[in-house]
């Protein structure tokens, strides 16, 4: 991983700390959660117990406040996207338009329904600031990014994207929730690699939900502080529970041959890969035909090709999970959402770039993957593709709202920390604050 020659000591720094000065709020890491115990309970542990905590689904909620965004920033964006496209608004509520970057409309929707109405029980939206462990920004940044790519020439009220992101920063510091801890304990979400771009430096303090960073600075955002999402799968999810292994296709991939950046190996795979048998190499867009294509080629094929995009991550892989189609992943820079949950390992493979541009490589090492083997990747995935699923209860939107809950002891410690340190002449930084 790109980062993880920093992040490996970054996170022994902060357990350090936490266990050292933790006499009253003991917190316990385990490998699916973090939580708080009172430190008087946590001396009746046997000794075999130590370490060990209750799930974070079996602890309170996470607790949330929402900020009530004047509308221009939620509806509106959605309205100007309409407009922009010359789509009628035909019905009383606006539709957020299907979009792989729809986890910003899924999270609004969900902390506005009544409680016995939400995806997650694993938060509560609390109406009392002081009550709140998070305040959450409910921007829709990556959407407002593209509504200015489809506006007329001829709209008298031209939408700016920079604009509008200036306009939510100046909001956000007259907030008494984000003068008092820095907007450490705030939660913005920029799902699109390009969103908020004109904000990152005045973000940098809060919990950022995005899918990709690398079009990020190491001090704008890290694994240690912000929280990794799924982009929203755009073929339906396959749900025949009898998935046999003699699919007809070995490995498929649809999608945009051509990118920019890391995704210019997509190129040299079709080279590679389109003379080889049984693969299906297609060069396609995002459109309905297409789609319907990438799902009918995803359901029969036994692995599906997910190289990286113009950034390492893409939606390609999250239409594989729900497909039942073995992720087979050559991207070397790709971080993954909830990888302190999922082990990837179990229902996809990995393929460094330098072997899977090796002419013959690919195609024979998946052959020489047993029918057992497979059998079992397929079933994983079946029993993982719920965490992928945004209009699912239990789904992603719970998930994401569990990794922000692990945040929580970081937020603490930065907030702590800023209450003591003085003003520095440099501007370095130690290395638990990026």
């Amino acid at each position: 991983m790109r980062r993880g020659s920093i992040w490996a000591p970054t996170l022994l720094l902060l357990l350090a700390y936490l266990v050292l000065h933790g006499a009253s709020n003991v917190f316990y890491f385990e490998s699916r959660a973090v939580v708080q115990s009172i430190g008087p309970a946590a001396r009746h542990l046997k000794s075999s117990e130590s370490l060990i905590a209750l799930p974070v689904s079996e602890s309170r909620p996470l607790r949330i406040f929402m900020y009530d965004l004047p509308s221009k920033f939620t509806y509106g964006v959605v309205e100007r996207y309409l407009r922009s496209r010359g789509i009628a608004r035909n019905d009383k509520r606006l539709r957020y338009p299907g979009t792989q970057h729809s986890a910003e409309w899924w999270l609004f929707y969900d902390l506005e329904q009544g409680e016995d109405r939400r995806l997650s029980d694993a938060s509560v939206r609390v109406m009392n600031p002081q009550e709140a462990d998070v305040f959450y920004v409910p921007f829709f940044s990556s959407l407002s990014l593209v509504v200015g790519n489809g506006k007329s020439e001829d709209d008298e009220d031209p939408y700016s994207d920079e604009d509008i992101q200036e306009e939510l920063m100046a909001w956000l510091e007259e907030q008494e929730s984000w003068k008092k801890n820095k907007g450490r304990d705030h939660v913005v979400i920029c799902q699109d690699p390009n969103a908020l771009k004109r904000l990152r430096d005045r973000l940098k303090n809060t919990v950022l939900l995005l899918s990709d960073f690398e079009r990020f600075k190491p001090d704008q955002a890290s694994l240690v502080k912000d929280v990794v999402l799924p982009y929203t799968h755009r073929i339906d999810s396959y749900f025949n529970e009898n998935v046999t292994l003699d699919r007809d296709t070995l490995l498929f991939f649809m999608g945009n041959r051509y990118r920019k950046e890391g995704g210019k190996i997509r190129d040299q795979l079709f080279q590679v890969l389109d003379v080889e048998p049984d693969m299906v190499m297609k060069h396609g867009t995002q459109s309905r035909e297409g789609r319907r294509l990438a799902k009918v080629g995803m359901q029969t094929s036994k692995f599906c090709l997910h190289p990286a995009g113009d950034t390492p991550s893409a939606c390609r892989l999250f239409d594989a999970i729900v497909s039942v189609c073995v992720p087979v992943i050559v991207s070397d820079d790709i971080e993954l959402p909830f990888e302190d949950e999922l082990d990837y390992s179990e229902f996809a493979i990995f393929v460094p770039s330098i072997n899977a541009l090796e002419p013959g490589y690919l195609g024979s090492y998946l052959r020489s993957i047993s029918p057992d083997l497979l059998k079992q990747k397929q079933q994983r995935l079946r029993e993982v593709r719920k965490y992928f699923e945004y209009e699912e209860k239990g789904g992603a939107v719970e998930m994401i709202w569990l990794e922000v809950k692990k945040k929580l002891p970081f937020i603490r410690t930065m907030i702590n920390r800023d209450k003591r340190l003085v003003e520095r002449s440099s501007g370095n930084c130690s290395c638990i604050c990026s």
